[in-house]
């Protein structure tokens, strides 16, 4: 009798419908049509991962961050990962200023292709190229930005594990366990991860690098559609063993 009354629990929490959004990249027009659409499909209670990258390239990086602190605050079952553009700015808030040393040779946080800028922009920081000078920019951030939104940063998980589905930002290292992962693997690896076509020890939903549709590729979930780059922010739903794309005309089931 036990068994059985365990066997039903097991069965009624892995069918609780667990939502996931991808990469924002400061888009906050993109995540609210997102959480419009969750809510629509799970209420205002529904569980919602979000698979990190808050900020840079987009307009409204703050608004993001805020959006997000918003819902926490008012109960809302949402997790929160980090992201490994939320690294580079949670490195540059650091004082002095690091840099993320996975970057390439002579990149850094400021960079056009990855949209530091526009993030300090949307916290009313003017940037001036050639003039402005990092302990400068550094100082007007402190100065600027809410301490809740730095401790938004600081406090962000690198993943997060129920039902044997492993959400994280970028992927993992195959066949080494979750606990030997480094937060670099995590929030950086790319193509080590994608080249492994065997199955890991959990399904792993994923962000980080950008496709043209949200894609199954059995063992793996990728759900960075590339809203960095014009294109939505289209949230996925997991219900069971089933996964589904919330599109604008609703659930549309997603077959590896």
């Amino acid at each position: 009798m036990a068994g059985l009354i365990k066997a039903a629990f097991l069965l009624e929490r892995d069918m609780t419908p667990i939502y996931a959004i991808g990469d924002i990249h400061g888009h906050l027009d993109k995540l609210d049509e997102a959480l419009e659409r969750i809510h629509a499909d799970g209420g205002a209670d529904a569980t919602v991962v979000f698979v990190g990258d808050y900020v840079d390239r987009g307009a409204d990086s703050q608004g993001v961050i805020q959006r997000i602190i918003d819902g926490q605050t008012s109960g809302k079952n949402w997790i929160t990962l980090k992201g490994n553009h939320d690294r580079m700015f949670e490195l540059f808030l650091q004082s002095p200023p690091q840099h993320d040393p996975h970057l390439l040779l002579g990149m850094d946080w400021f960079n056009d292709r990855i949209g530091g800028i526009s993030t300090l922009e949307s916290y009313g920081i003017e940037i001036e190229r050639g003039i402005s000078r990092t302990y400068q920019i550094h100082a007007q951030a402190l100065e600027r930005m809410p301490a809740a939104h730095i401790a938004f940063l600081q406090g962000l998980k690198t993943h997060y594990l129920v039902n044997d589905i492993l959400f994280v930002h970028a992927g993992i290292r195959p066949e080494i366990p979750l606990s030997a992962q480094t937060e670099t693997d995590l929030l950086w690896i790319r193509q080590d991860f994608h080249d492994y076509q065997n199955e890991h020890e959990y399904l792993i939903v994923h962000g980080h690098t950008p496709v043209q549709n949200i894609t199954h590729y059995g063992n793996r979930v990728n759900i960075d559609g590339g809203a960095a780059y014009g294109r939505e922010l289209t949230p996925i739903m997991i219900e069971g063993a089933e996964i589904f794309v919330l599109g604008q005309g609703g659930r549309v089931r997603l077959e590896p």
